[in-house]
């Protein structure tokens, strides 16, 4: 798959401040050190924000500049940057969009019952849908090293959003019931650790697929599925559901084809 990815836009918005710099400290002072240091500034900014928040603002720029993406493999990412687009030799157009399922408990910390119960309303879920989805789950045994680090910020980073949603005016109900199972996974994956048991990690995500005469059909489909898939899942599973983009979805695409081959690179790839 041809691509570039928001590490590259971000090794390159380095590489720019790297030698403004140079032009910089060689100017030895006056506009062009001003002007050096200025881009380095800035190039140094846009590198943070590429890896941070590079599945936001990819889109943005192929959407004001309308520009459409076409992979070596013939499939089309159109400027929103939302879906796949790819036409069939029979000229229909399929388009497929992706979600990702941010799940805050894991079914070994269960009882036999409620596991039953969370199959069930799964089941329930998926019954209710007409057409064909495809939820994947990327498991692997994580590094135990710097895993207790990891655990314990995130355990504060969910506590924080928990105790921001109850100062609120009107909190959100659902809102604090996950950021109270967030809160209970973390401490339940810390008290694990601490009694030898070796974590598992996983990555969840669900894809979509419409077709339609038209590109346009497709992709109108693809998005609709998508968000009735949002709100099932959401509602039935008590759990976080939110659309893949830009890098984020080219990734998941890619797994499509082939997996991470080691649990290191898996998470190398998670954002």
């Amino acid at each position: 798959m041809v691509e570039i990815s928001n590490k590259q836009l971000a090794y390159g918005s380095l590489v720019i401040g790297l030698f403004a710099t140079l032009v910089a400290v060689a100017s030895g002072g006056g506009i062009f050190t001003m002007l050096g240091a200025a881009i380095a500034g800035l190039s140094t900014l846009a590198a943070i924000l590429f890896l941070k928040y590079g599945y936001l603002i990819v889109p943005l720029f192929t959407q004001k500049g309308n520009i459409l993406v076409v992979t070596d493999t013939g499939y089309e990412i159109p400027p929103s940057q939302d879906v796949v687009v790819k036409k069939s030799p029979n000229g229909i157009f399929y388009a497929s969009a992706f979600l990702v399922l941010k799940i805050y408990e894991s079914m070994l910390e269960k009882s036999e019952e409620e596991v039953m119960n969370y199959s069930k309303f799964f089941e329930r879920a998926i019954s209710n849908i007409k057409y064909v989805t495809k939820v994947s789950y990327l498991l692997y045994a994580e590094d135990i090293s710097e895993k207790r680090k990891i655990l314990e910020t995130k355990k504060a980073e969910a506590q924080l959003r928990l105790a921001r949603e109850r100062e609120k005016a009107e909190p959100d109900v659902l809102k604090i019931d996950r950021y109270e199972r967030e809160v209970a996974m973390w401490a339940a994956q810390l008290d694990s650790l601490t009694k030898g048991v070796k974590p598992m990690g996983v990555v969840a995500y669900v894809m979509t697929t419409a077709s339609g005469i038209t590109k346009e059909e497709a992709i109108t489909k693809a998005k609709a599925q998508a968000s009735e898939l949002k709100a099932t899942l959401s509602n039935a599973l008590n759990v976080e559901v939110e659309p893949l983009t830009a890098d984020e979805m080219l990734r998941v695409l890619e797994w499509e084809r082939a997996l991470p081959t080691s649990p290191e690179e898996l998470e190398n790839q998670v954002i």
